[in-house]
């Protein structure tokens, strides 16, 4: 069974493992000390909202648990809809692990409640020494990271940077090694 029963429907291939989120959290230390990079405090998750009851309803609990159990960390949660009709669920904080957690409970009780295809993305803010920003976003469909780095100017991006920063991290996160999936997030929130 090969790439021709997957496209025919035969075999499905497996969903990317749940856990790779996770992996910023120890690649957060190379960020640091390597990298130069540091948290902005915030992240969020991007998802497509659904007009039913059971979804806000699921979206209107993660809210509140993850208030909840930032109430210690003294982490924030906010939420606004881009102009694509995507939801983001901003987490602000200064703990990164708390981040993290945070963003791996909301994606855990959508894809529990079954709408794990609504989500879209993960995203981290960083900084480097000269303040400026950095993101690694997490495709939950792909199971892997990507830089995106903002140029100077109208949507441009840092292409050179991006790929400097894939071949530095190395091994420590799945990054993305189709560079057309690498696609930036402009006007994020965060």
């Amino acid at each position: 069974m090969g790439f021709l029963d997957v496209i025919t429907g035969k075999r499905k291939l497996a969903p990317p493992a749940p856990d790779r989120l996770f992996a910023i959290s120890t690649a957060y230390i190379t960020f640091e000390t390597s990298l130069g990079l540091t948290t902005r405090g915030a992240a969020a998750i991007v998802f497509q909202p659904l007009a039913t009851a059971d979804f806000d309803s699921i979206v209107r609990e993660m809210e509140e648990v993850v208030r909840a159990t930032a109430g210690d960390s003294g982490t924030r949660v906010e939420s606004s809809d881009d102009t694509y009709g995507f939801r983001w669920l901003v987490l602000k904080g200064s703990g990164f692990d708390d981040l993290v957690v945070g963003i791996n409970a909301v994606s855990s009780a959508l894809e529990a409640g079954g709408y794990g295809e609504r989500l879209l993305c993960a995203v981290f803010a960083f900084e480097d020494q000269r303040r400026h920003p950095v993101y690694w976003i997490y495709n939950y469909k792909r199971g892997s990271f990507y830089p995106f780095v903002p140029a100077g100017g109208e949507q441009q991006r840092d292409n050179e940077r991006e790929l400097r920063l894939q071949a530095q991290i190395g091994k420590e996160l799945p990054v993305e090694p189709e560079l057309q999936r690498w696609f930036p997030l402009w006007g994020s929130p965060i």
